[in-house]
């Protein structure tokens, strides 16, 4: 096996053992595209300096950043647009219907990335539920890398980023000019909470959940670790409660305690048994 190859499966293991995530084996281009910021930043020469270092060396923090750099952070503003379509016209007007009594709404953002999810979800349900302002409506957003964490609870995004998916009209009620980035609202920023949270290890105690939005997350997991994510994930959905996955993930043949169902040829999944 060459050097290169030997860094690079070490790299696989690495981020495997720390989040569950499979590396693409065909992706090992993006060994350096990702990790060559953090070995300047570190005063490596290289990243193949930089891997040994990690893999000789004591320091967790430096073998953290390694593997943050490796994590996909792929998102946008409300992305995909549809699902936001069976969200607003589907979902939360049933969730409104069921919660009349308790009026409060938990929702989780799982794997936010930069925090773009949950702020596309906190401006929806300002612009078009406006009954929910008297309500507690908790939207909890996490995620492992620490930087996008941070960039989540700053709420702040360069010119590019708000010009992907985001409507004009959202931008200009939403969101203030700061210099060359655009600052979101700060009533919308409140109604986010921002937590480190790895899916793949013993999940924290967390309140029933009405609404889970798990996009783009479990496509990069293994076959058991999607398993015990969506055993997590029903123990703390509510038994009316809905869960949103991406276009390309199931839980078909994964767990048989979820039911499909279908808006618009948007799929999202609900239990089928009550919480266990």
């Amino acid at each position: 096996m060459s050097s290169r190859a030997s860094e690079f499966s070490y790299l696989c293991e690495l981020v495997k053992n720390s989040t569950a995530i499979a590396l693409d084996a065909q992706r090992e281009y993006l060994m350096d595209a990702r990790l060559a910021s953090v070995a300047q930043q570190e005063g490596f020469g290289s990243v193949s300096e930089l891997l040994t270092r990690v893999r000789t060396g004591t320091s967790s923090q430096l073998q953290w950043k390694v593997v943050e750099a490796m994590t996909t952070n792929e998102t946008s503003f409300f992305r995909d647009v549809k699902p936001f379509e069976a969200l607003r016209q589907v979902v939360i007007p049933a969730l409104i219907k069921a919660r009349q009594n308790e009026r409060k709404l938990s929702i989780w953002c799982a794997a936010c990335s930069s925090g773009q999810e949950p702020y596309s979800l906190s401006m929806m349900l300002r612009e078009h539920f406006p009954e929910l302002q008297s309500w507690k409506v908790t939207i909890l957003a996490t995620d492992i890398a620490t930087e996008m964490l941070d960039k989540s609870r700053n709420g702040r995004y360069k010119q590019l980023e708000v010009n992907r998916g985001l409507p004009a009209n959202y931008l200009v009620k939403y969101f203030k000019k700061d210099g060359v980035d655009w600052q979101i609202d700060e009533n919308i920023r409140a109604m986010v909470e921002v937590r480190r949270m790895n899916l793949s290890v013993a999940w924290p105690l967390m309140p029933p959940l009405d609404l889970v939005m798990l996009r783009n997350v479990m496509i990069y997991f293994p076959v058991e670790t999607k398993k015990q994510v969506l055993k997590n994930m029903r123990s703390v959905l509510q038994p009316d409660g809905y869960l949103f996955l991406g276009t390309a993930e199931t839980t078909i043949n994964l767990d048989a305690s979820f039911t499909c169902e279908n808006f618009k040829n948007v799929s999202y999944y609900r239990p089928l048994l009550r919480r266990v």
